[in-house]
């Protein structure tokens, strides 16, 4: 289960069986999937991960202004600039889910106050049925998904190492996010995988 590490002294692992998957329908289109402890050393990896990638705030339109983003965001557009061990993990992804993984991007959320509002990952999924991976490094924060025509949320709470897999017509029909939280929490960062082949209709 040992796969490359991402720097010499790191001893991440992914388990390339994903056992314990588990799926949830949100509806009869739209599905999401935990794959508990996907990553073991995870702790290893998220430090080295904050040492080494080269966060930044960016900024989005909000009605008639441009804010700041309330969490840091880092980005390899092509894979073959990424570590070897989060290559390893988005070939291990590619040959489970059958969908060409070549990109990435890590969102830090650097205590209890950054979030991200309720989105859609429309930058990475242009079709209507997407598989889009995350996965979960150091503190456990809440994902909540919505339907994007209103409803009740369904909540998940993906630990250190856990894989969270959107699929189906999740990113078309449902709307997702990270809220602030009032319990002090550590750092936690999650790790999206992309593929061009979703970006185009």
């Amino acid at each position: 289960m040992t796969q490359p590490s991402l720097f010499a002294d790191a001893d991440p692992a992914l388990d390339p069986a994903f056992t314990g998957a588990e799926r949830h329908a949100l509806d009869a289109t739209s599905w999401v999937e935990i794959v508990p402890g996907w990553v073991t050393g995870g702790e290893t990896l998220l430090e080295q991960i904050l040492q080494a990638a080269a966060f930044e705030q960016r900024q989005r339109w909000m009605y008639d202004k441009r804010v700041y983003e309330p969490r840091l965001t880092a980005e390899y557009r092509d894979l073959a600039a990424a570590p070897p061990f989060l290559r390893a993990l988005a070939e291990a992804l590619t040959a489970h889910y059958d969908v060409p993984y070549d990109g990435l991007w890590i969102n830090l959320y650097r205590d209890e106050r950054d979030s991200t509002g309720w989105h859609r990952d429309h930058a990475t999924c242009h079709k209507p049925v997407c598989v889009v991976p995350v996965l979960t490094l150091g503190a456990t924060r809440r994902l909540l998904l919505k339907p994007a025509t209103g409803g009740p949320n369904t909540g998940f709470s993906p630990t250190n190492g856990d894989l969270v897999v959107m699929g189906g017509r999740c990113q078309s029909d449902w709307r997702h996010c990270v809220p602030k939280q009032r319990t002090p929490s550590g750092p936690r960062v999650s790790i999206n995988f992309s593929s061009t082949s979703q970006y185009t209709v």
